[in-house]
């Protein structure tokens, strides 16, 4: 009878910091069983009842604010026990989430600037943005790009489609 050994696989620590799985089912869940507390609050406010003829305005959403309240602390149970089946794992090292956010952040930026300067201005500023942060593209490279791309958004959605976009005041002055 022949005897083997079996060797273990070594154990690999992550080294890696950033937000845990655990951490963002609790930020999850919680941030869901607030959305049903609000729902549950605003809905017994213009009535969640049972009236004379039928249910009232705040009644369906009342239940699914229950639901959802409910659901979300039913998630965090395991993870408050201790028995998070991702316990320790990571979600989302810290450079990995400064990537999402030189990305987010910018968006964000995009939006908010949609009704002031138009959708084709803040695209063409994003664009050109996006390609010298992210892309190491020159600015000479870059907002050529930029103003291709509003040229095209433009010939696309207003000639083509017909499909009015938010315009800002450079397109009023140039007449479109």
């Amino acid at each position: 009878m022949s005897t083997t050994t079996l060797e273990m696989a070594p154990v690999v620590r992550s080294t890696a910091q950033g937000i845990t799985r655990n951490a963002m089912e609790v930020a999850t869940s919680v941030t869901l069983a607030l959305v049903g507390a609000a729902a549950i609050w605003d809905s017994a406010r213009i009535g969640a009842g049972w009236g004379a003829d039928g249910p009232q305005s705040g009644y369906f959403p009342f239940w699914l604010g229950i639901i959802l309240a409910g659901t979300s602390f039913a998630n965090l149970l395991p993870i408050l026990r201790g028995r998070g089946e991702h316990a320790g794992k990571m979600f989302v090292t810290w450079p990995q989430l400064r990537l999402v956010l030189s990305v987010l952040i910018p968006t964000v930026f995009y939006v908010a600037a949609i009704p002031i300067t138009g959708l084709y201005v803040a695209s063409a500023v994003l664009v050109a943005y996006f390609m010298m942060k992210l892309g190491d593209f020159t600015w000479r490279s870059a907002v050529p790009a930029g103003l291709a791309t509003a040229v095209v958004a433009f010939a696309t959605f207003e000639i083509w489609f017909l499909v009015g976009l938010p315009k800002g005041p450079l397109e009023d002055m140039l007449g479109f």
